[in-house]
């Protein structure tokens, strides 16, 4: 109930949002008709198409991509013919084209029966769901945690239903504001005696709205600037009700002696059967009775993962004689990652050897109801889960709850505190000056995107690169963008990237097997002393295997740079850009 709860009120937020303007002119070129009977309906067919849409995206497939891209035009045209009738009406006079006379009948139908309870509400339904299907709104944290949670798990009755409360928050807004817009058009009317210019108006608005979705401009332009507009305020409604980012830890200070308080979480899950584990024989409550377990959720091309691994590799080594056990849970965020020899290397070149068990359906992840890379739990000798944290940091305090845990459990002569070694990638990450953040480079999350033209969606595409702002960026070549990633199709395809940390990091592979050469560039030169673990001095590198690439560590004032990356061979694919 409570995210039904929140995902209303962040569909009733994107009335602040850029994004929205696209789908203003649609909905307030019937504003000075019956809500009842116009205005309802069409925001009632946009809320229903948009939840059902969404929905059956997040099974994936390209068959969905296509359904969806070919009914997107077609919503396109009808909106475009709307229009084009709403500015010149004496073509509803002379349709001669049995399109433009669809369109021109839809309009009239809508203006026929004026006298109160006569108004048709076919076409304005229509118009609703051709909305609908062109709606994109901001993916804020509300959406995201939607969209997130749907990615994991599949689409499934409830991700409809918080995908419906969203699309009913936005009818919601739009529904007042189009009362509000509804009696000023008619005082408009009244006043002045404007209502055929108002009616072109709306119709030159509409056009513009069918433009600005066919340009791509709702999940670009729009879409860069609802992130200062929206999302601070979707992100504070979110942890108010408790539901965007958690609690990222549940140890207080002010236990007897200084001791952390714990709280009792609840019983700790049991781990799903059919699961394989590596590096242990599956573990089950019985066998780790009387331990002290520490949960790790990880996924081994994930930067914030890699940066808290040193800190779990430690604790393993420090008091796995003292009775904690660690167990690794490895839930994929990649398709790649799914590969349990991908997973088997990942763990050999990280020194893991505590137990691994590959979460590639998510059983772990959702027994536990967790939502975040990397995630901790700590649960105590009785199998209670008395600890969380999520995210990278406050590893002083996890360890802490650790040495606490094992005291209750009998083991009172501990030692020092674990010693680690965090170098590489392993290293904890320039907070203070780190201005960009994760970019995802497949369609299905991606933000920033800048090429001229936008995305073409799972078809092989020439793009461009611009002049790009801060986290702004872009292809160049030919490359098929899919949701998770962009495939490269010829040799010389290149990707830039305006940005401002001291790491930059981009998950990459080469799916056939065959390495693919890469150079890199720092505003237009080579790194020199600048350059990541897997290039040398002069940008060079090769993509080997899928995994996480460290590619830029600067060594002097963290700066804006423009960040290039060419690749000499075709075939790679890039997934994600990451910082530090």
């Amino acid at each position: 109930m409570l995210l039904i709860l929140l995902a209303y009120v962040g569909g009733a937020l994107t009335i602040l949002s850029p994004c929205i303007l696209p789908v203003l002119p649609f909905v307030f070129a019937r504003a000075d008709r019956p809500f009842l009977r116009n205005g309802l309906p069409l925001l009632a067919g946009m809320a229903l198409t948009f939840a059902a849409v969404a929905s059956i995206a997040a099974i994936g497939g390209g068959w969905v991509v296509a359904a969806n891209q070919a009914g997107r035009w077609i919503a396109l045209t009808l909106l475009a013919l709307f229009a084009v009738t709403l500015i010149f009406p004496a073509l509803a006079e002379r349709a001669m084209r049995p399109l433009v006379g669809w369109g021109s009948r839809l309009s009239e139908a809508a203006e026929a029966g004026t006298a109160p309870g006569k108004e048709k509400i076919g076409p304005s339904l229509l118009l609703g769901v051709a909305t609908g299907l062109l709606w994109a709104p901001c993916a804020g944290p509300i959406l995201g945690i939607i969209l997130t949670g749907a990615a994991l798990s599949g689409a499934t009755l409830g991700t409809s239903f918080l995908l419906l409360a969203y699309a009913l928050g936005a009818a919601t807004s739009l529904a007042l504001a189009l009362v509000v817009g509804g009696r000023v058009f008619k005082a408009m009317k009244r006043s002045i005696g404007a209502g055929e210019w108002v009616r072109r108006a709306l119709g030159v608005l509409v056009l513009a709205g069918v433009a600005a979705v066919a340009l791509g401009l709702d999940t670009g332009y729009l879409a860069r600037l609802s992130t200062v507009q929206t999302f601070s305020l979707e992100d504070k409604v979110a942890r108010s009700l408790g539901a965007a980012k958690g609690s990222r830890s549940t140890a207080v200070m002010g236990g007897p002696n200084g001791a952390l308080k714990l709280p009792d979480e609840g019983a700790m899950p049991a781990f799903p059967t059919g699961i394989e584990w590596l590096n242990s024989p599956p573990l089950t409550a019985g066998q780790l009775k009387g331990k002290v377990v520490l949960v790790d959720f990880w996924t081994y091309s994930c930067i914030n993962c890699l940066r808290a691994i040193p800190y779990v590799r430690a604790w393993d080594e420090r008091y796995r004689k003292d009775g904690l056990v660690v167990i690794g849970v490895h839930t994929p965020e990649f398709a790649f990652e799914r590969d349990p020899a991908n997973v088997r290397k990942a763990i050999a070149d990280l020194g893991i050897h505590y137990a691994v068990p590959l979460d590639s359906q998510s059983a772990i992840w959702n027994a536990f109801h967790n939502n975040y890379w990397p995630a901790s739990y700590l649960i105590d000798a009785t199998g209670r889960i008395r600890y969380h944290h999520f995210g990278e940091g406050n590893y002083d305090v996890t360890e802490s709850a650790i040495r606490q845990l094992l005291k209750d459990a009998g083991h009172s002569d501990l030692g020092g505190a674990a010693a680690v070694q965090a170098q590489g990638v392993g290293a904890q990450a320039a907070m203070n000056s780190l201005a960009s953040h994760e970019t995802y480079v497949g369609y299905g999350r991606a933000k920033g995107f800048s090429s001229p033209g936008g995305f073409v969606r799972d078809k092989a595409n020439d793009y461009a690169l611009p002049t790009l702002a801060l986290n702004q960026w872009a292809l160049a070549g030919a490359w098929t963008v899919h949701p998770q990633q962009a495939h490269l199709e010829k040799a010389g395809g290149r990707i830039a990237y305006r940005f401002h940390g001291r790491d930059l990091h981009l998950v990459l592979g080469a799916p056939g097997g065959k390495p693919v050469r890469f150079r890199i560039t720092l505003d237009g030169a080579a790194p020199g002393p600048d350059h990541g673990l897997d290039v040398d001095a002069n940008g060079n590198g090769v993509v080997t295997e899928q995994r996480l690439y460290q590619l830029v560590r600067q060594q002097g004032p963290v700066r804006d740079r423009t960040f290039t990356i060419e690749f000499l061979d075709p075939g790679a694919e890039a997934f994600a850009f990451t910082f530090g």
